[in-house]
C-alpha cells in the first residue's frame, strides 16, 4: 500500500450548493407543558400506581450532523461558536473534537434510561488528513465507539460514489488501497438511511430507507433522505445509476409505511436546512422579535411533511438552530440543526404516550449544546486519533514539491497568496474551462513554505504535512458566476464596509491587475478603471466564473457580495488543488520560484 495510493482517491470532485460553516445557532422551545391526562409520573421515566408503567415515558433524542470526519479539534473559525450573553452582548467559545464530543454525549446520557443518538449526514467527506487519507474508516470507527444509533446520508457520503458508501455500511477492505494496519474494516455499528435514494434499475431505496429504535415498550421510527439535488452538488461518477427522489414525497411515503406497521412515533433525518437570524447559537428562535426565526429550504419542507412526524433533525448548512415550524395542520413541530464538525450537539426530550404510542407534541422540548474542550478527553479516542495519527505519518512526510526559495506570506499581496490562487485557478479550469479567475482569502494562508529543510526530506522539498500546515481548514475549492459589477464591488469590499478601517486584500490569480491607492479612503481606495483581465477592463454587464474557498463564497470577511453568486459548483479540498498543483508544476530540477506579487500596484 503506496503513499501515492492514498493520495490518488483525494481527488475526488463534490459540486455542491455553498452554505456557511461559521458556527451559527440558535435556540427554541415548544411549550415545555406535559398534557393535562399525564401522571405524577410523566416525562421521568417512573411508574404510576403500584407496579404499573407510567404512561408517559420521556425518551432523551441526542443529535448532530455534518461532522466531516473532524477527529480533532477543528482550527480557527471552524472551531468556535458565538454565544449570547445575558447582557447583549457575544463572546466565541472553542469546541469540537471527537475526544470532547464523546466525553459530552457520554454526560449527558447519564441515568437517562431512554436515549436514542442520531445524526443528520455528511459525517464524513471534505475530512481532515487524519480521516481523509483513510477514506473515512477512522470516522466510522469513533462514531461505533460515540454509540450513534443511526444516520442519514448526506450528499457528502456519495464523495467516492455508492459502492464506497456501501463499504463504509458493512465493512471490508478498500478495493483499491486495501486494508490499514493489518485489521480487516469492520463497517459501521449504526444504519445509514437512504429512503430517497433509489437504484436507477432496480427502482428500490440503495440502503434502509427507515430504522425503529425500541426499548421496551416504546419505539420510533426514524426515517432518512438526503436532499433532492445531491446529482446537482456531487460529481456525476459519485452518483451513477442513482436516483434521487423529493424529501417530503419521500418521508410521508415511508411515514405511512410505518404507520401501518404501528409505530406512531417517527423523526425524520434529513440532509437539506436552513439559515438562522442570529450568528449566536443560543438565541430564542421562536421569540417573534427582530432577528429571530430560521429561513432556507427547511422551512417549506417543514411546512409539508405529514403531521405524523413529530420531529425533523436537519444539516446540510453547517447551521445552527433549534426552532419550531408549524407542520401542515398547523402544529408547532420541533426543527433542530447542531451546526457542524463536532462543535455543537442537540438534546431533544420526546415524551412518548403510552396509550397512543404516539409523541405527546405539546411536551417537546429541545436545546443546542456546546462540545467546549473544558471537560476530560475520552481515553479510548485519544488512542484511536493516535492510531490513525501514526499511520498518517508517513503520507505527511511524503514530498508533494519542489522551490527555489522561501515563499512567504508577507506584504499586502504575498508570493504565497499569488501561488494559491494559481493554484485554484487552474484547478477551476478543470471544473470548468470558463473559469476566468481566483481569489483567496489571506486570513486562511497560515503559514509560509519554507525552504530549509524541516526534517529528513532535504532543501527545498514541499511535504504533504507543510501543506497540510499551510492549508488546515478542509475548505472546499468552490466555483461562482459573478457579474463584472459585482466582481468590482468585491475588490472595493476588502477596504470598505466591515473592511473599512483593517483591510482585507484578497490574494489574486495571475491575470488580473488593479491599483490600490492607500491615499484615499473608503472604497475609492480600489481603482475602478484600473482592474483589468489578463489586460482587459473588466465589463460591468459581463459574467466571470471565479473560483474560491467556500468561506469566501458564503461572504467571509466581509465580502457580502462573494455570497451572492449564482452556478454554484464545489469541487474538492483546498490542500489537494494546492498539492496538485505543485506536483505538476515541479521537480527536482526545476523547483517552483516565488510568485512576483506583482498583480497589484499599491500607492501609498
Amino acid at each position: 500500500m503506496s503513499a501515492t495510493s492514498h493520495q490518488q482517491h483525494r481527488r475526488r470532485r463534490t459540486y455542491a450548493l455553498v452554505a456557511t460553516a461559521a458556527g451559527l445557532a440558535t435556540v427554541g422551545a415548544l411549550a415545555a407543558a406535559l398534557p393535562a391526562t399525564a401522571s405524577p409520573e410523566a416525562g421521568k421515566g417512573g411508574h404510576g400506581h403500584g407496579h404499573h408503567t407510567g404512561r408517559y415515558q420521556d425518551v432523551q433524542l441526542l443529535s448532530f450532523n455534518d461532522l466531516h470526519g473532524n477527529l480533532e479539534p477543528p482550527s480557527g473559525s471552524s472551531g468556535r461558536v458565538t454565544e449570547l450573553q445575558a447582557d447583549g452582548t457575544t463572546k466565541t467559545i472553542d469546541a469540537g473534537g471527537v475526544e470532547y464530543l464523546a466525553t459530552h454525549l457520554r454526560q449527558a446520557r447519564a441515568g437517562k434510561k431512554y436515549s436514542v443518538t442520531a445524526a443528520g449526514g455528511d459525517m464524513v467527506g471534505a475530512s481532515p488528513l487524519i480521516s481523509g487519507l483513510f477514506h473515512d474508516e477512522p470516522t466510522i470507527e469513533a462514531l461505533n465507539k460515540l454509540k450513534l444509533d443511526v444516520t442519514s446520508v448526506g450528499n457528502h457520503e456519495f464523495d467516492e460514489g455508492s459502492k464506497e458508501l456501501a463499504r463504509l455500511q458493512n465493512g471490508g477492505c478498500h478495493p483499491t488501497d486495501g486494508c490499514y494496519a493489518d485489521e480487516k474494516f469492520k463497517g459501521a455499528d449504526f444504519p445509514y438511511l437512504a429512503a430517497n435514494v433509489l437504484n436507477e434499475k432496480s427502482g428500490k431505496p440503495i440502503l434502509k430507507p427507515y430504522w425503529v429504535w425500541k426499548k421496551k415498550d416504546v419505539k420510533i421510527g426514524f426515517i432518512g433522505v438526503t436532499l433532492e439535488n445531491t446529482p446537482g452538488v456531487v460529481s456525476a461518477e459519485g452518483v451513477k445509476g442513482l436516483k434521487f427522489k423529493d424529501e417530503v414525497e419521500t418521508i410521508n411515503k415511508y411515514a405511512k409505511e410505518l404507520q401501518r406497521q404501528g409505530v406512531k412515533s417517527i423523526v425524520a433525518l434529513i440532509h437539506e436546512g436552513g439559515f438562522p437570524a442570529s450568528t449566536s447559537y443560543n438565541y430564542d428562535c421562536d421569540s417573534g422579535s427582530a432577528g429571530s426565526g430560521v429561513s432556507g429550504p427547511i422551512v417549506d419542507i417543514a411546512k409539508n411533511v405529514s403531521p405524523s412526524v413529530d420531529a425533523l433533525v436537519t444539516g446540510h448548512t453547517h447551521n445552527a438552530y433549534v426552532c419550531t415550524i408549524p407542520d401542515p395542520s398547523g402544529k408547532p413541530r420541533m426543527v433542530t440543526s447542531a451546526s457542524s464538525f463536532g462543535r455543537l450537539y442537540t438534546d431533544t426530550t420526546l415524551t412518548y404516550d403510552r396509550h397512543t404510542g404516539d409523541i405527546a407534541r405539546t411536551s417537546v422540548k429541545s436545546a443546542n449544546h456546546v462540545v467546549s474542550r473544558d471537560v476530560t478527553k475520552a481515553p479510548d479516542m485519544t488512542a484511536l486519533i493516535s492510531k490513525w495519527n501514526t499511520l498518517a505519518a508517513p503520507i505527511g512526510n511524503r514530498p508533494i514539491g519542489y522551490i527555489s526559495a522561501d515563499i512567504t506570506t508577507a506584504g499586502t499581496e504575498s508570493p504565497l497568496g499569488d501561488l494559491i490562487a494559481d493554484a485554484q485557478l487552474a484547478y477551476g479550469k478543470e471544473l470548468d474551462p470558463e473559469t476566468d479567475l481566483a481569489l483567496m482569502n489571506p486570513g486562511g494562508i497560515r503559514a509560509p513554505l519554507t525552504y530549509a529543510a524541516k526534517g529528513a526530506e532535504g532543501d527545498g522539498v514541499v511535504t504533504y504535512a507543510e501543506g497540510f500546515t499551510v492549508q488546515p481548514f478542509s475548505n472546499t475549492v468552490n466555483l461562482q458566476s459573478l457579474t463584472g459589477a459585482q466582481l468590482i464591488q468585491v475588490l472595493k469590499e476588502q477596504v470598505s464596509g466591515t473592511n473599512a478601517a483593517s483591510p482585507k486584500i484578497l490574494q489574486i490569480s495571475a491575470g488580473l491587475t488593479y491599483t490600490l491607492d492607500l491615499t484615499k479612503s473608503g472604497a475609492d481606495r480600489v481603482v475602478t478603471d484600473s482592474i483589468k483581465l489578463n489586460g482587459a477592463a473588466i465589463d460591468p454587464a459581463a459574467t466571470y466564473r471565479v473560483a474560491m474557498n467556500n468561506f469566501l463564497a458564503g461572504g467571509g470577511d466581509g465580502f457580502t457580495t462573494l455570497g451572492q453568486g449564482t452556478n454554484p459548483l464545489v469541487g474538492t479540498d483546498d490542500l489537494t488543488v494546492l498539492q496538485n498543483y505543485l506536483t505538476a508544476n515541479s521537480t527536482p530540477a526545476s523547483p517552483i520560484a516565488p510568485p512576483a506579487a506583482d498583480r497589484i500596484t499599491v500607492v501609498q
